[in-house]
């Protein structure tokens, strides 16, 4: 079985509710916007309660792994990145990327973090966490159509921009991204 890369890991083991939420609430307080806690819990109703702060709170809940006795639920601390402005000007919508699966000229570009990429992503996508994508800009074909996806199309968009001004002709960012993809998915865990 791969390993989901974390930030931060929160030991809750032998807590029952509410003592994991209230945990992960102070943990995700020291933590940057945009990065994964794995929250390794042994309260078997810890998923369903960590799935619904997750989303009454506004964070991404990614997943959940178990081994053995322990859950290790993955969650994403929001960055407010829904109010961002967006700034790239060439858009398209999911179902326009979908209609483009399996084109060879098509490159797609996943700029989530390694975390979010692991539980679900598209087929053949590349990942290319936003933070790494200066370093690794390298490893793109610039004469490919190269579509930027994330979570909402706010990464993405910053991502379009870098690309871009990188000399990247043919960007294209895909909104509203993997929150309301309905295509086709996989995933690295077993």
């Amino acid at each position: 079985m791969n390993s989901i890369e974390s930030n931060i890991v929160l030991d809750a083991k032998g807590l029952a509710c509410p003592m994991p939420i209230v945990k992960t609430k102070k943990a995700l307080k020291d933590m940057e916007a945009g990065h994964v806690i794995e929250i390794q819990a042994t309260d078997k109703g810890s998923k369903a309660d960590l799935q619904a702060w997750a989303k009454s709170s506004g964070h991404d809940y990614l997943g959940t792994i178990e081994e053995g006795d322990v859950l290790k639920h993955f969650l994403r601390k929001s960055s407010g990145e829904e109010a961002v402005e967006r700034k790239h000007e060439v858009v398209t919508d999911n179902g326009t990327l979908e209609s483009k699966l399996g084109d060879e000229n098509v490159v797609i570009l996943d700029v989530r973090e390694k975390a979010e990429y692991a539980f679900k992503h598209i087929p053949g996508s590349i990942s290319m966490p936003l933070g790494d994508l200066e370093t690794r800009v390298d490893e793109l074909n610039k004469d490919k159509d190269i579509y930027v996806v994330c979570r909402t199309g706010n990464r993405s968009d910053m991502a379009a921009q870098m690309l871009s001004e990188k000399g990247f002709a043919n960007v294209i960012n895909v909104v509203p991204g993997m929150s309301e993809w309905t295509g086709k998915v996989t995933s690295e865990i077993k």
